[in-house]
């Protein structure tokens, strides 16, 4: 029997906020994923983030789409607004929410499947839109409720678990984050907690659109091709009766590395990922400089981990409309009708 509610009691002497909150207030269920799978960390690092503000749960307001990554939301914050929608669908369902309710925290949370493909049409709109929210894409270049395709994030040349090479180019979501407006763009390791938490902090406290990119290892599809033990070879040679799965227990792979240094970390199935993270020196309030940055290390094999641009005196969508302060879903009828006096000047504006 599994059971995915965790018990309410916890120790009296864990360290609460400046709200009175411990960080188990901010948790969700037990986690259905995989053992060792980095979207888990992300959830933790979430966690944390949202404990260090001081954030009551019942202001956050979190969404995703489908996938893996979008399970995620049911993992942290159990007493915080959320809402799944359907595949890609996330960030519209995300704008109207904002648009009825300012005084939310908005959390978006989705996947490199998710965003990147059926929903990148969705992505694009509510970053140039400038919609306020955190807008997380766990990043891990397949798509893992569905053994394993390549998504549109995959590095060209990637072999997948079956042994196909990728031969299309991959989307790169933080540099379309920057062509697109958004005034907050980030980059992380769900592996390295001590760099992602800064990251989120700053992401839920940025008002505008708000976009972090976090590479998250998929361990459930490095069994290599060829191998006599790898789930492909038994199936291939067994005569079986039922179709049954197994995915073997792995460690979280988590790294520690200093500002400015350059670090292969080995994954699961033995590849390798170069993470090289920014230093103090580096300015994240030019835009083109970090569009540049990224190709340059690109081209080196390399992905940039950090705060890559801000804009700390961005407008958000409220400000782009000149919406009134008080949220909408609380206008009532005689807020929203302006009276006769009133429409006769408009209409005569408009002869």
């Amino acid at each position: 029997m599994t059971y995915l509610a965790k018990p309410k009691l916890h120790h009296p002497t864990l360290a609460c906020n400046a709200i009175g909150f411990t960080r188990r207030d901010y948790e969700g269920k037990i986690s259905t994923l995989c053992a060792g799978c980095g979207h888990d960390s992300i959830s933790a690092a979430i966690i944390q983030a949202c404990w260090e503000l001081d954030i009551e749960p019942h202001r956050v307001a979190k969404l995703s789409g489908i996938g893996c990554s979008s399970k995620t939301p049911d993992y942290f914050l159990g007493q915080s607004h959320g809402f799944n929608t359907v595949h890609g669908r996330m960030p519209s369902v995300l704008t109207g929410a904002n648009l009825a309710n300012r005084d939310l925290i908005y959390l978006g949370v989705s996947g490199d499947g998710d965003s990147a493909s059926i929903g990148i049409g969705q992505f694009v709109h509510a970053i140039r839109r400038g919609v306020n929210m955190a807008y997380i894409v766990e990043n891990n270049g397949v798509y893992g409720l569905t053994k394993g395709q390549f998504s549109a994030t995959a590095d060209q040349g990637s072999v997948s678990k079956k042994g196909v090479a990728n031969t299309d180019s991959p989307l790169d979501l933080v540099t379309m984050a920057l062509q697109l407006g958004a005034t907050y763009v980030g980059r992380g390791f769900s592996g390295d907690k001590k760099q992602l938490v800064p990251l989120i902090k700053g992401a839920l406290s940025h008002r505008g659109a708000a976009f972090i990119d976090v590479i998250s290892p998929c361990i459930a599809f490095n069994n290599h091709a060829g191998s006599t033990k790898s789930y492909d070879y038994v199936r291939e040679h067994n005569d079986a009766v039922n179709f049954l799965d197994v995915m073997p227990q792995r460690s979280e792979i988590a790294v520690d590395y200093a500002d400015g240094e350059t670090l292969e970390i080995a994954q699961h199935d033995g590849s390798l990922l170069r993470l090289h993270k920014l230093d103090g020196a580096y300015d994240p309030r030019d835009r083109i400089a970090a569009m540049n940055l990224i190709q340059q290390r690109h081209a080196r094999g390399e992905v940039v981990t950090g705060l890559l641009y801000v804009d700390p005196e961005a407008p958000d969508l409220h400000g782009h409309l000149g919406t009134v302060a008080r949220p909408l879903n609380t206008l009532e009828a005689a807020d929203l009708n302006p009276g006769a006096v009133a429409l006769e000047k408009i209409n005569a504006a408009l002869r």
